[in-house]
């Protein structure tokens, strides 16, 4: 698996509703670990920078005449990690890249779902010890939801 280290500018890291992108600037012609780069693209990879590591999918790299862009969409548990990389942006930072070795399949967040079955009317009916929405109404306490 390959790992690489590149020395970037830390350009910035954007938050949204349902995802968070970091981006990364590697200035100047000659960019080491080309080929590597290239293939960890599109991949799950694990994120140093300082004593953040945090895994991430390489959603992109560009190039264009004055610099190449690296970017990245964390994944899983990373929401405490990120935090502490908001002061690190804007700065030249040491970037460690290694290959996961999770797919991007086994790597999104899956549930176990909840069991029912679909009436010929198309009416729900769903296993007993399920609460339904009438028990729901019934108490009015959505903490119990929680439980």
């Amino acid at each position: 698996m390959a790992n690489v280290q590149l020395d970037v500018l830390f350009k910035k890291i954007q938050k949204d509703d349902k995802k968070e992108v970091l981006e990364f600037h590697i200035l100047g012609d000659d960019v080491q670990y080309k080929s590597e780069l290239i293939n960890m693209a599109g991949s799950i990879v694990i994120i140093e920078i300082g004593d953040v590591k945090l895994s991430a999918e390489f959603k992109s790299i560009q190039r264009d005449s004055k610099k190449v862009v690296l970017k990245f969409e964390a994944k899983g548990d990373s929401e405490e990690k990120t935090i502490k990389l908001y002061p690190k942006a804007g700065f030249n930072v040491k970037l460690s890249l290694e290959q996961s070795q999770m797919s991007i399949e086994e790597f999104e967040e899956e549930h176990d779902g909840i069991e029912y079955n679909v009436d010929g009317d198309g009416s729900v009916s769903v296993p007993s010890g399920q609460m339904s929405m009438d028990e729901v109404d019934e108490t009015g306490n959505e903490d119990d939801l929680l439980d």
